[in-house]
């Protein structure tokens, strides 16, 4: 760990403010799913399934119809999440190799590093894709890793590398490999196969889950990934366990915390230590990532075949028992009162996400982005605007409302550092602007305009009204496989985002001024330096 951060933490720990902390400020859930578009819910408008334990969330809380993630892949919309800083800001944060190395760096400030400041117990749980280690490709998946969540603000953290179609198929707790079996050591390459090893590709044979386009290299589970691994054995996850281990993990840390508050007070003088009961009264920030909806889509039995829409409906129905368990879990412990929960998705939808799992040929009229355009990886709509529930149940949200206020994720930052009481300096979270009240469903103030980055890098910008799409060069659809368009094209595009008209009709030539007020918005976001 940096040392910085480690003085940071044994200060708040032992800090007598920390110590009454949970009395005054709320815990603090942020549940970031995977590739679910603003469609997949009941509560948004889907009708081929139903979604109880999230439209529950939303109906003790505030459902907002305009969120917007800051990409339309993983990687960055995660990075800018965690940072407050737009990922076209820093090269190198594309979507992640699952050997890439930490793209958040150690110096960083991060909403984990926030709430350590306010005096929380931190942890991340499920799918990181951020990138371990200070190098890539020079992990020590056999060892101890030399740079971790840990080193990002994060107490504890039980998280998967990358996703779960990348290697290595594991997971991480704090520094080490999970369950790690010394008789089968891990190797991981994204450059060439290991001696004998199988693949998707050479082998379709041993496939229980054949892909549609690349994922057909290495063969764990039965299903091919991207990249290469070798070994793991006892360490391996079982892909129907996913979500199962995902919420355990959550679970099992948060009722650890609330037993040592139960028990920290009965301790008699010398059985206890003073930094272990400080801790057990720190209220606590969960950043839970969720490994569904991404491929490769392989439910529980308990999912399988129970929705119409094949495993994608599945695994909708998991995530939505996910949630289910947190919530349950929470008023089980007699802590829901008093936790923030934020439910919101990284980027939006794709159906064939290289996996043949006829996600597409069973849609049907199931719309997974809703009335937007496009998806994931798209420049259009659907590629940033998500799902966005705020939910805290002691009165503090209204409950059942809906905002159609304009928010972003890049947001998070300063509008939580509002909600635990704390002011960051202007060099923090540059992106973030405090819009707590809008989060919280006290004011319908909207943001003057949201700006999210496409798979190509390229940026476009969303007031209440208009969406402008700068001209850029690159193909009609997405050109790998998935039927989504990118929104690329070699002239300016500009839509009205009011009434029905959406991103269908292109208004440009009509409206110059307004291209021109736009695009010197646009420039004056992208003129800032690289780092």
């Amino acid at each position: 760990m940096n040392p910085s951060r480690l003085i940071c933490s044994m200060a708040a720990l032992v800090s007598a403010a920390a110590a009454q902390a949970q009395t005054s400020k709320p815990n603090v859930i942020v549940i970031m799913t995977d590739d679910v578009g603003y469609g997949d819910f009941s509560c948004y408008g889907a009708t081929r399934m139903s979604t109880p334990h999230i439209d529950q969330l939303a109906a003790r809380g505030t459902r907002f119809t305009d969120a917007h993630a800051s990409a339309s892949t993983s990687t960055p919309s995660r990075y800018a999440f965690l940072t407050g800083e737009y990922p076209f800001r820093r090269l190198g944060t594309d979507v992640a190799a699952g050997n890439a190395g930490m793209i958040i760096k150690p110096e960083q400030f991060t909403l984990a590093d926030l709430f350590k400041r306010a005096g929380y117990a931190t942890a991340a749980i499920g799918k990181w894709h951020l990138g371990l280690g200070s190098k890539t490709a020079q992990q020590d998946w056999n060892g101890q890793l030399d740079q971790t969540p840990a080193d990002l603000g994060f107490d504890y953290s039980c998280i998967m590398a990358a996703t779960a179609d990348r290697v290595p198929c594991v997971f991480i707790e704090n520094d080490h490999v999970k369950n790690y079996d010394p008789s089968a050591p891990i190797q991981v390459s994204y450059r060439q196969n290991f001696e004998g090893e199988p693949t998707g590709k050479s082998n379709p044979e041993l496939l229980q889950l054949q892909p549609s386009h690349g994922h057909d290299m290495s063969i764990v589970n039965g299903i091919s990934r991207i990249g290469y691994m070798k070994g793991g054995g006892k360490a391996l996850w079982k892909d129907e366990d996913i979500a199962d281990s995902i919420a355990s993990y959550a679970i099992n840390w948060i009722e650890e915390r609330v037993n040592m508050a139960k028990n920290a007070p009965h301790c008699r003088k010398g059985e206890c230590d003073h930094t272990r009961r400080s801790e057990a009264n720190l209220p606590f920030f969960m950043y839970l990532c969720t490994n569904d909806i991404h491929v490769p889509r392989w439910p529980h039995a308990r999912f399988a075949g129970k929705s119409p829409m094949g495993s994608r409906g599945d695994a909708i129905l998991q995530l939505d028992w996910t949630v289910g368990q947190i919530t349950a879990a929470l008023q089980r412990m007699g802590i829901a009162d008093n936790t923030l929960i934020i439910l919101t998705s990284d980027n939006g939808p794709v159906l064939d996400d290289g996996y043949a799992d006829r996600a597409e040929e069973l849609a049907g009229s199931h719309r997974p982005a809703g009335h937007w355009r496009g998806g994931k990886y798209s420049a259009f709509e659907a590629g940033s605007a998500v799902p966005f529930i705020v939910s805290w149940p002691a009165g503090k949200v209204p409950q059942g409302k809906t905002s159609r206020a304009l928010v972003s994720q890049i947001d998070a930052m300063r509008s939580l550092a509002a909600v635990v009481g704390e002011q960051l300096a202007d060099s923090l979270g540059i992106d973030s602007r405090d819009h707590h009240r809008t989060w919280l469903g006290l004011s319908s103030k909207p943001r003057n305009y949201v700006v999210s980055m496409a798979y190509n890098r390229s940026v476009s910008i969303r007031t209440p009204q208009w969406k402008y799409i700068v001209p850029t060069k690159g193909p009609a659809m997405v050109p790998w496989g998935p039927h989504i368009e990118t929104g690329f094209t070699s002239t300016a595009q500009l839509y009205n985002m009011r009434g029905k008209q959406g991103e269908t009709t292109n208004m440009a030539e009509k409206h110059p001024k307004i291209v021109k007020q736009l695009d010197e918005q646009l420039k004056k976001e992208l003129e800032s330096p690289q780092r």
